[in-house]
């Protein structure tokens, strides 16, 4: 794999920490802005969201401009927001530099599994793609913690001055390392949204939607429901989130590495398993070894459908990819947002804190019977003798109409 992708990744760790770090620095932020934690939670959220409308919104932006240039903005763009956020002398200007920040993420990891798999040959882009996001797994095993500890230790605005000190080394590094690629002639915005009058493309993002926010139904609850139900202290709920954070590395490398020989089977597995999986988690919660496995296993089989989702917006929309790749990641986000306030629905009814799993299961295998659907419309297309978009890469745009 090209040296460039370390760059990549570099930046993917340190958009991965400033966006999980919050949820374990909130009582911290909400103290010293002296707000209350479900107002402080709004930095979750709102960087949720900022990433949903930042995503197609930047991307759009930087249609004028080479991917490389765009990536470097980008990391700028992080590193002012996480440094606004680490000077911010009241609880609103903190959130604006978290929006700030957000806007970066979407943009930055669509673009840049763009630039992976323009790097590889083209049996390897999966596995390049799930390189760079392997910086933002390994965000949740090594950043976060770490994170966490030197802003409960040292203050919450020393983290965030670390995590800029981490953009500015991304943004060193794109510099550097990642190659200047000539965007295809002739591509301008208009191609980029003529990607989304394809089915297959809305189709993986809805498997996107659905099937990331099955595991973060459960996540999003997993302390209570550790605390509560499985019986762990309070200690313990940030050894688990990197239990959670190993799963979601050997996932994502599994999930690169098979969807380059068999990418949809390799989806029908991993949406399956991890359906299966979350609804057994409502049974395993309350058993703490049973519960620690299951906590790995939906890290796991939910990291391991990103490679080959991303890969195939990349596909169907090969002629101008970046927008729906950017769209995409936005998609994830949105699938968390969901399913946040799916689980808490459940929960406020009274069904208890391992209801969210159940939640999950459903999401999970709502977005395998897409899976199977979109390979079916693909089969039909096939036999019809339908080429470009619908049955494989679309041709690349020449800029004549």
């Amino acid at each position: 794999m090209p040296i460039a992708l370390l760059a990549l990744a570099i930046g993917a760790f340190g958009i991965g920490t400033t966006e999980f770090v919050i949820m374990g620095l909130l009582p911290e932020v909400a103290g010293d802005f002296d707000v209350s934690i479900p107002t402080a939670g709004f930095l979750v959220t709102g960087y949720a969201l900022g990433v949903v409308v930042g995503a197609p919104l930047m991307t759009a932006l930087g249609t004028k401009i080479s991917r490389k240039r765009m990536l470097m903005l980008l990391m700028g763009l992080f590193v002012v927001g996480n440094l606004l956020s680490a000077v911010a002398p009241a609880f609103g200007v903190m959130a604006v530099g978290r929006i700030v920040a957000s806007f970066a993420h979407g943009a930055f990891f669509g673009i840049g599994s763009v630039v992976a798999a323009d790097l590889v040959a083209p049996e390897k882009k999966a596995g390049a793609i799930s390189m760079m996001f392997t910086g933002l797994t390994i965000a949740n095993v090594v950043g976060v913690p770490l994170g966490t500890s030197i802003g409960q230790s040292l203050g919450w605005r020393t983290t965030f001055f670390l995590v800029a000190a981490l953009g500015v080394i991304g943004l060193a590094g794109i510099a550097k390392l990642v190659p200047d690629i000539p965007k295809p002639e002739g591509v301008h915005l208009i191609h980029e949204l003529a990607a989304f009058r394809n089915a297959q493309v809305l189709l993986a993002m809805a498997m996107t939607v659905l099937g990331f926010g099955g595991v973060f139904a459960a996540i999003t609850y997993i302390a209570p429901m550790m605390t509560e139900v499985a019986g762990f202290a309070d200690s313990s709920v940030t050894w688990l989130l990197v239990l959670f954070g190993l799963g979601m590395v050997g996932g994502n490398l599994l999930g690169g590495r098979f969807a380059d020989r068999a990418l949809m089977p390799m989806l029908y597995v991993s949406l399956g398993a991890l359906a299966l999986v979350l609804a057994a988690f409502t049974f395993t919660a309350h058993n703490k070894v049973a519960a620690a496995v299951s906590i790995a296993l939906v890290g796991a089989l939910g990291f391991a459908t990103v490679p080959p989702l991303q890969k195939r917006v990349l596909d169907h929309a090969a002629g101008a990819p970046t927008l729906a790749s950017a769209v995409n990641i936005g998609a994830f986000n949105l699938g968390n947002a969901l399913s946040a306030w799916l689980g808490g629905l459940v929960i406020s009814a009274g069904l208890g804190y391992t209801a969210p799993n159940w939640v999950g299961a459903i999401l999970a295998g709502s977005a395998l019977v897409l899976a199977v659907l979109s390979a079916a419309l693909e089969r039909r297309d096939a036999r019809r003798g339908h080429d470009g978009a619908t049955t494989g890469p679309a041709p690349a745009f020449t800029g004549r109409h």
